[in-house]
């Protein structure tokens, strides 16, 4: 495999998608619907096609890419590479497991995307520029390159949300970008300081001189114990947005509402899982002395969040919410298990951010089709399903066990390493964040048992079940749900090199 130009073609390749469907007539909306699922299998292949050679022993490291780009400075004090801004992909197992995560979701997201009404073209352009970002936010292998990726995210979600959403589509487009545009500006600042005194963006060699003491000559300017710690929690507070940590999680609940669920798979399945890698990339990677000693108080806000959530979905009598707060919720999990500071409960976090991907993904796929045949997402009014729509309510009531975290399924050994790695630090904590456990369970039977099981309120009980085009997504989110369930070593395999190094960041 020669990786010179591997990465940016993955990257890259919905590009071309884009520049075809400029040229399409926006009339021709069978050509513009299969042009624009065509266009997220490129980088499905590539993605699946490293995964598979990363599996077999091949080095990601000769994936590398870097070029120059950007010079701000020429003093002849300074080395040729300080100041300089070069154009630097480069991936290991933890960003490879997450860009396939995005290349899988983006496609069938795309298959999902029936369900849009109106303006095709528009649509799919903005989708597949959206998929641009999310790949490259995984593939930066600077810090600056990784900001320009996130803030190309932000764009096509706020016109997403913004036009092809629900009835209050705008004011949650601003809602998203208010709260994460604040959260980009305090993750800029520390960039520019982290630039300004390194001289570099480059990640591995900015945590170089942040920590090896034969490197750390090459600083710029020195860095304080007192600037790390503030850095620090600008990241935390930065990805804690994006996450998000409570209580910097209202905009979520307006975009899981408010945006088409086509794009909220996207949203909470990958778009959310950027503030779990961003904490674990940069959070750990740079500042693994300050990580461990907010560890505690990161385990609680995730007790927080966990518990939080998983209370207040159990009041709403409208699917979308419970799932908005389930996903507040569930990133709590994420919390606890980098709060436990051992290689468990990491494991434990970056499996849940992967596991919760494909769980939410499946359940707002699911919530559309419901939607799509019904016109409502009201508890009690999506009575009776398992009498009109078997096999949706089937997959659903699956959806929800995997969610719990029923055995045999992602979720649990997500849930159980995390609180594994809890336990073996903070054992008090870890048993109050197991009560958001059992309140998983209660919340997610009683909205999908009175929604299957419950009686009718609906007038069209004619409802047809999910159809071929609809089924193809479900029951490939079905099988990979299953299938890191049944053999979680196929993601612990990946993973373990890149855990094994934080560990060592961290000395514990």
């Amino acid at each position: 495999m020669n990786g010179t130009y591997f990465l940016s073609l993955l990257v890259f390749s919905p590009l071309v998608g884009i520049l075809l469907l400029a040229f399409v007539p926006k009339t021709q909306e069978r050509t513009i619907k299969w042009l624009g699922f065509l266009s997220t299998l490129p980088s499905l292949i590539l993605s699946l096609f490293a995964f598979v050679q990363y599996l077999r022993g091949y080095r990601l490291e000769h994936l590398a890419e870097k070029h120059d780009w950007v010079r701000f400075a020429d003093f002849p004090f300074l080395t040729e590479s300080t100041f300089a801004i070069r154009y630097e992909l480069s991936i290991d197992g933890f960003s490879l497991v997450m860009i396939v995560l995005t290349s899988l979701l983006a496609t069938l997201a795309a298959i999902a995307s029936i369900h849009i009404k109106k303006e095709w073209k528009g649509y799919f352009m903005l989708f597949l520029l959206l998929e641009i970002g999310m790949l490259g936010v995984f593939a930066a292998g600077n810090m600056i390159l990784f900001f320009i990726f996130l803030e190309i995210t932000l764009v096509p979600m706020f016109f997403l949300v913004g036009k092809w959403g629900g009835f209050e589509r705008e004011r949650a487009a601003y809602s998203y970008l208010l709260y994460n545009g604040i959260g980009s500006a305090i993750l800029l600042i520390a960039i520019i300081v982290l630039f300004a005194r390194t001289g570099t963006s480059n990640v591995e060699l900015v945590k170089e001189m942040l920590h090896n003491p034969a490197v750390e000559a090459q600083l710029v300017a020195p860095i304080s114990n007192d600037l790390r710690l503030g850095l620090f929690i600008a990241l935390l507070i930065a990805f804690g947005i994006k996450l998000p940590i409570v209580p910097f999680h209202r905009w979520i609940l307006r975009v899981h509402v408010q945006a088409p669920p086509s794009i909220v798979m996207l949203h909470s399945g990958v778009l959310l899982k950027i503030g779990a890698y961003g904490l674990i990339r940069f959070g750990i990677g740079l500042f693994p002395d300050q990580f461990r000693d907010f560890a505690f108080w990161i385990a609680i806000l995730g007790v927080v969040n966990l518990l939080y959530g998983a209370f207040l979905a159990f009041i709403q009598d409208d699917f979308k919410m419970v799932l908005a707060y389930s996903s507040v919720s569930h990133m709590g999990i994420v919390l606890i298990g980098l709060g436990a500071l051992n290689e468990a409960g990491i494991q434990g976090a970056i499996f849940q951010a992967v596991s919760h991907g494909f769980i939410s993904a499946l359940l707002f796929l699911l919530v559309s089709i419901l939607y799509e045949r019904t016109s409502t997402t009201t508890i009690d009014r999506l009575g009776g399903l398992a009498k009109v729509m078997p096999l949706t309510a089937g997959c659903l009531l699956a959806g929800a066990m995997a969610s719990l975290g029923l055995p045999g399924m992602s979720g649990f050994v997500s849930e159980f390493t995390a609180f594994l790695g809890l336990f073996k630090t903070e054992p008090v904590v870890a048993a109050i964040g197991a009560l958001g456990i059992i309140m998983t369970a209660v919340y997610l039977l009683r909205a999908v048992l009175n929604m299957t099981f419950g009686a009718s309120k609906r007038d069209d009980v004619q409802a047809l079940d999910m159809s071929l085009a609809e089924a193809i997504p479900v029951f490939v989110l079905l099988a990979l749900i299953v299938m890191i369930g049944v053999y979680p070593h196929i993601l612990a395999k990946p993973l373990q090199a890149t855990i094994e190094m934080m560990m060592n960041g961290l000395g514990v």
